[in-house]
């Protein structure tokens, strides 16, 4: 059912890939809700994805662009100002790569000039985003600018690797930039720590389907799946959080407040039935 939450307003989506991206079921709730917003990725990923295929079905334009880069950046909020018909009242940010993850290494193994890599994509590209809106003024005062994170901010999780460091950092650049972008121009920056879900980037984790199964069993209300992420994206998109900002949003089932659950603990103490000289793999 719509509300028409966002009737008249106006975005830009980054980091939808196909239909098990976040930012695709976003995009979709949005214009549900009445959003006018562009579409946004890399050039390499609109040529391995189907962004195609959700502009058609958003009526959305769709402009590649290198979140990385302050230039594409620059280029992409002018044309979608004018694409739009003037500000832009939302902005989302749902983007995340680690090379370091990709090629299998290890924490305390990292290759330095991935590390970077996965900083520039993952964290520093939302600082980009955000230094370039608000030279441009491109954000309408009350708007929203949300980043979807994961609770690796806080706590080590095995395989998460170095997109914890990234995700810590972008929880950060939301705090001090929503300090700056909220007292001057009355934009809201906030974070949703979403629960692991199977997205492309998700599934490039090593045991994520474990980590999966133990979140579900540890969440007293289970996982949110990608779908509600999107429904609580549009509310932080919409006039009724309009205080919200400079906070990291916790959206995942309460597993964030849990420490162990009745279910997780069955499943583990079925361990005990294990040969106790199994050998416990070292690295993270």
């Amino acid at each position: 059912m719509a509300y028409n939450l966002l009737k008249g307003k106006k975005g830009i989506i980054f980091g939808a890939l196909n239909e098990n991206s976040i930012a695709w079921k976003v995009a979709l709730k949005a214009y549900e809700e009445g959003a006018q917003f562009v579409l946004t990725n890399t050039p390499v990923a609109l040529r391995m994805g189907e962004l195609d295929e959700l502009g058609k079905a958003c009526n959305a334009p769709i402009i590649p662009a290198d979140a990385t880069s302050y230039e594409d950046i620059e280029r992409l909020i002018t044309e979608s100002m004018k694409l739009l018909g003037g500000k832009v009242d939302f902005i989302l940010h749902s983007i995340g790569m680690s090379p370091n993850v990709r090629k299998g290494l290890s924490y305390d193994d990292l290759n330095y000039a991935y590390f970077q890599k996965t900083l520039d994509i993952s964290a520093i590209s939302f600082h980009k985003i955000m230094q370039v809106s608000r030279k441009l003024d491109a954000i309408n005062p009350w708007g929203s600018v949300v980043a979807l994170s994961y609770v690796a901010a806080q706590r080590t999780l095995y395989g998460y690797n170095d997109m914890a460091d990234a995700k810590a950092l972008l929880e950060s650049i939301a705090r001090s930039f929503g300090y700056i972008y909220g007292r001057d121009k009355k934009v809201r920056v906030n974070t949703i720590s979403q629960s692991p879900t199977m997205t492309t980037a998700g599934s490039g984790v090593r045991g994520f389907d474990n980590l999966v199964d133990f979140s579900e069993r540890t969440s007293p209300l289970g996982n949110a799946t990608a779908e509600e992420c999107a429904d609580y994206c549009i509310t932080l998109f919409s006039d009724l959080t309009r205080k919200v900002t400079m906070q990291n949003l916790f959206h995942d089932g309460g597993f964030s407040s849990m420490g162990m659950s009745y279910r997780a603990m069955t499943q583990y103490s079925k361990s005990f039935d294990c040969e106790a000289n199994e050998e416990i793999p070292t690295e993270w």
